[in-house]
């Protein structure tokens, strides 16, 4: 699933190569995805321009000309990819988006993705993003803010995963960010000490910039359809069951941690 480093690197090659573009047209072949009736969405488009491309948490943003955005979410994995002139497109797509230049771009969501077009009135109040919090790479996400989130009895692990408490982290880069931490995802977060809470903020900015630096996650393509550079390699005790710490050799756990699972070291994080 794509969480903040593979949407910005989205956000981006998007925003770079479809900056001022014109909607021709939309073959929609999966109606669900979309918020309102399938002629309504193409009637809509057609004729918008493309104004900037951004991202707020695991949400991809396009700005459009008449005061509109299309918001895209890859659910748990989408192929979604740029298609230029004259290029074949994939036979298999649930909507694709042409431009007038004939050039575009097309969604294969793995799994509950969507595609919606809101306007920016009812962006104010879009159900879905209008309480996504600031993200770990967001200017404004500093060591101060942070720290007014950790507090509570929630669960250090689902308070970071709360999306409107911080933007972007998903059940992949969690694991080894608590485990540099030395944190159990299941410690209350108002157990967790100053001196924690300023390690786990540098780590997880530090997690994340190293991930977006590689390209992203190496089970998914970019919009060129080309392979990210973050392998199974570089992670630390996340999807590592069985295997040793790499810091003190016990044997790595998966454990329940309430709706998800979690990887962990006993020995290193200890409840």
């Amino acid at each position: 699933m794509a969480e903040l480093p593979e949407i910005i690197i989205f956000s981006r090659q998007m925003d770079e190569e479809l900056r001022d573009k014109e909607f021709d047209s939309v073959d929609i072949v999966q109606e669900k995805i979309l918020n309102m009736g399938p002629s309504e969405f193409a009637e809509l488009i057609q004729g918008k321009k493309v104004s900037n491309v951004y991202n707020k948490g695991k949400w991809i943003f396009i700005e459009l000309s008449g005061n509109y955005h299309l918001l895209l979410n890859l659910g748990m994995g989408t192929d979604l990819f740029y298609h230029s002139k004259g290029q074949e497109w994939p036979k298999d797509y649930q909507i694709r988006f042409s431009f007038t230049d004939e050039t575009g771009f097309s969604c294969r969501f793995w799994w509950i993705g969507r595609s919606e077009l809101v306007s920016n009135k009812e962006l104010l109040e879009h159900k879905a993003t209008k309480d996504i919090a600031l993200s770990p790479l967001d200017s404004d996400f500093t060591l101060e803010h942070f720290k007014k989130l950790i507090k509570g009895r929630s669960q250090i692990k689902n308070l970071i995963l709360n999306q409107r408490k911080i933007g972007g982290i998903g059940n992949v880069y969690i694991h080894d960010i608590l485990f540099k931490a030395k944190i159990h995802p299941q410690k209350l977060a108002n157990e967790v000490e100053d001196a924690q809470i300023e390690d786990l903020y540098g780590i997880m900015i530090e997690n994340l910039s190293d991930a977006l630096d590689k390209g992203g996650l190496y089970y998914e393509k970019d919009f060129y359809a080309k392979e990210w550079g973050f392998t199974r390699d570089y992670f630390l005790v996340a999807y590592n069951e069985e295997k040793p710490c790499p810091v003190c050799g016990t044997t790595i756990e998966k454990i329940k941690t309430g709706s998800t699972s979690s990887y962990i070291c006993p020995q290193c994080q200890q409840l």
